[in-house]
C-alpha cells in the first residue's frame, strides 16, 4: 500500500470483515470522512459506533491536532471529549505483515486509549498511540517501552467485553 487512503480503505475492510465473522451486521456511513465513526457494527440490540485506524509504520498518530504548548494530556483529554459513549477504536496495523497475511487488528474504548496514551513516554504522554515503541537513550523516556495491551487484541472475547464495558 502506498497512499494512506489505501491503508485507511484496507483498514476499514479488514474491520467490517473481522465484526462479520464474530456474528455481528456492518453498516458503512455514507461520504467521505464522517465524523467520529466510520461503521455501525450491530448484534441483536447491541450498536457499536466503530472508528477505524489504519497503520503501516507500527503507530497511530491520534491527538496531534490538539496538541498546544507541548500539552500532551490536554491534547488528549480534548480528543476523548470527541467520542460518545458507543464508539469504539479498531485499530489495524499492517506493518511488518506481507500481502497473504492477516494485519493485526486491536479493539479498543476511547478511555483505554486515552489511559495508554497518557502514561507513554514515562508519563509525558504523546500524540502518538504506538504499537509497541522502544524509546532510544537520546529521549524523554530512554530505557522504556510502550505498547498496546496484548489483551486489545480483537477476539470474540474482546469484542464482548468492549460492548459490555460501553453498554451496547
Amino acid at each position: 500500500m502506498k497512499s494512506s487512503w489505501q491503508v485507511a480503505t484496507a483498514a476499514e475492510a479488514f474491520a467490517a470483515a473481522q465484526f462479520c465473522r464474530c456474528g455481528w451486521d456492518i453498516s458503512v456511513q455514507y461520504g467521505a470522512n464522517q465524523p467520529e465513526y466510520d461503521l455501525v457494527a450491530v448484534n441483536g440490540d447491541r450498536m457499536l459506533k466503530v472508528s477505524v485506524k489504519g497503520s503501516k509504520d507500527g503507530q497511530w498518530g491520534l491527538t496531534q491536532s490538539y496538541l498546544s504548548n507541548a500539552d500532551y494530556h490536554a491534547a488528549i483529554d480534548t480528543w476523548l471529549l470527541r467520542h460518545q459513549k458507543k464508539t469504539v477504536f479498531c485499530l489495524v496495523q499492517f506493518k511488518g505483515t506481507s500481502v497473504d497475511e492477516l494485519p493485526r487488528i486491536y479493539l479498543a474504548t476511547p478511555q483505554e486509549i486515552a489511559a495508554r496514551m497518557r502514561a507513554t513516554a514515562a508519563g509525558r504522554g504523546d500524540t502518538i498511540l504506538y504499537e509497541k515503541k522502544r524509546w532510544t537513550d537520546r529521549a524523554h523516556a530512554a530505557g522504556t517501552v510502550d505498547e498496546i495491551p496484548a489483551s486489545w487484541k480483537f477476539s470474540l472475547e474482546r469484542l464482548a467485553e468492549v460492548a459490555e464495558i460501553v453498554g451496547a
